[in-house]
C-alpha cells in the first residue's frame, strides 16, 4: 500500500505509518475508544496509549519525555546510562537481553540489550474501519536475533492483540531472556489504584534495589501479602502513592493463569495484560513509587512496571543461564507468543477472573 494514498477516515479502526516524532518514524493506531503512538525509529516502543473517552494516559512517561537517539551521543560509554538516556518509559519488547548490565556470548551489553534504541521497519498489513494490522520488525545489533511484532486493533475493541516472533539467525543454540518492559503511569496511576494477578508466588529481590527499599529481600510467600524490612506486612493489592518514596523490585511465579490488571477504581477503568504463561513465566514488579534517587529520576518518577518475562531476575542472561530461568533457542529457529493488552471498562479486582474472558 502506498501511503500517498493511504485512506483517512475518521471513523473505526485506523493507522498511519506517515508521521515523525520529534524526527523518528512515529505509527499511530486508533479507533473511537483508544490511541497508541508507536515509535517505530526507537524500537517499536509503544509510548503512549490513551483511553479517548476519558482523556486518560495509562503508560508511564519519564520526566524528560522521548528523545531521539540519533541526535546526541551519550557522554559516556557506561552500560545502564545509555539506555537510560534514551527511555521515554511506556511499552518496550527487550530481547535477547532483559536486565542489568552483561557479557552476551562475547558481546558487551548494557541494561535492557540493544533494540529498543534504533529503528524498526514498518508494514501495513491491514487497514479497513473493521480491522487494523501493522508490523514492526527489528533485528539486534550486537545479536542474531530478529523480532517481528505485529499489532490489531479492532474497530470495537479497547484493547490490542499482539503476535510476536523471536528468531534465532545464528548457527548455534544461544539462551535469552525475553522481556516485555511495561511501565503503568501516566493519568491513569494513583493511590487509589488496585493490583490484581492470578494466584502465584512472590520473590523479592536478593538485594535492595535502591536505598529507599523497604521489602524484605530474598522473601517467597503466596500472593498477596510481603514482608517488609520494618517488620510489617506489605499488601500488594494496594498500589501506594508518590509519597511512600520506595523503589523495590519483585517478581511473581507460579501463575495459576498468564494476565494481570491494575484498577483504577475512582476512574471505573483497568489496564489488563494477557500472555502465554509458559513462555512469560514470571511477571517483574518494577515498584517506583517516588524512590528512586539520583540518575536518572532523582526522585521524580512514578510508576508500576508490571512487566511478563521468561526469567528471572533482573541481572540478565548470565544470572537467568545459572539459576536455569534462561529461554534456549535452537540455531535458525523461532519463538512466538500472543497477547492482549488495553483498557477494560470496570472493577477487575476478582483475582479468579481473565478480564479478557469475563468482561460484560
Amino acid at each position: 500500500m502506498s501511503k500517498n494514498y493511504q485512506d483517512e477516515r475518521v471513523i473505526g479502526a485506523r493507522v498511519s505509518d506517515s508521521w515523525h516524532y520529534r524526527g523518528m518514524k512515529t505509527v499511530i493506531l486508533e479507533n473511537q475508544f483508544i490511541k497508541l503512538h508507536i515509535i517505530a525509529d526507537k524500537g517499536a516502543d509503544i509510548s503512549s496509549f490513551i483511553h479517548k473517552p476519558t482523556d486518560t494516559e495509562m503508560m508511564f512517561k519519564t520526566p524528560w519525555g522521548v528523545r531521539n537517539p540519533s541526535l546526541s551521543t551519550p557522554s559516556t560509554g557506561d552500560p545502564e546510562s545509555v539506555w537510560l538516556d534514551y527511555y521515554e518509559g511506556g511499552w518496550q519488547t527487550v530481547v535477547p537481553h532483559g536486565g542489568y548490565p552483561t557479557k552476551y556470548y562475547g558481546a558487551d551489553y548494557g541494561i535492557h540489550g540493544d533494540v529498543n534504541n534504533i529503528p524498526w521497519d514498518t508494514k501495513i498489513l491491514i487497514d479497513t474501519h473493521d480491522l487494523c494490522k501493522v508490523e514492526f520488525t527489528g533485528r539486534s545489533m550486537r545479536s542474531p536475533f530478529e523480532i517481528q511484532r505485529i499489532i490489531s486493533l479492532k474497530s470495537n475493541e479497547t484493547f490490542i492483540e499482539i503476535e510476536q516472533e523471536v528468531k534465532n539467525y545464528g548457527e548455534e543454540d544461544l539462551d535469552i531472556v525475553w522481556l516485555e518492559h511495561i511501565a503503568i503511569g501516566g493519568s491513569f496511576l494513583n493511590e487509589k489504584c488496585t493490583l490484581t494477578v492470578p494466584n502465584c508466588t512472590i520473590l523479592t529481590h536478593p538485594t535492595d534495589a535502591d536505598k529507599s527499599s523497604k521489602l524484605k529481600p530474598n522473601f517467597s510467600g503466596n500472593w498477596p501479602f510481603v514482608d517488609m524490612k520494618d517488620g510489617n506486612r506489605s499488601d500488594f493489592r494496594k498500589i501506594p502513592g508518590k509519597s511512600d518514596r520506595s523503589l523495590d523490585m519483585a517478581y511473581f511465579t507460579d501463575l495459576s493463569e498468564g494476565w494481570y490488571s491494575v484498577t483504577n477504581n475512582e476512574l471505573g477503568l483497568s489496564w489488563a495484560v494477557e500472555f502465554p504463561k509458559d513462555i512469560f513465566k514470571y511477571i517483574w514488579y518494577w515498584r517506583n513509587f517516588g524512590g528512586s534517587y539520583g540518575y536518572p529520576f532523582y526522585g521524580r518518577s512514578y510508576n508500576a512496571g508490571l512487566e511478563p518475562c521468561t526469567s528471572w531476575h533482573n541481572d540478565g542472561v548470565k544470572e537467568a543461564q545459572n539459576n536455569g530461568t534462561a529461554l534456549p533457542v535452537k540455531a535458525g529457529e523461532y519463538i512466538s507468543a500472543k497477547m492482549k493488552a488495553g483498557i477494560i471498562l470496570g472493577n477487575t479486582t476478582d483475582q479468579n477472573k481473565n478480564p479478557f474472558i469475563n468482561r460484560t
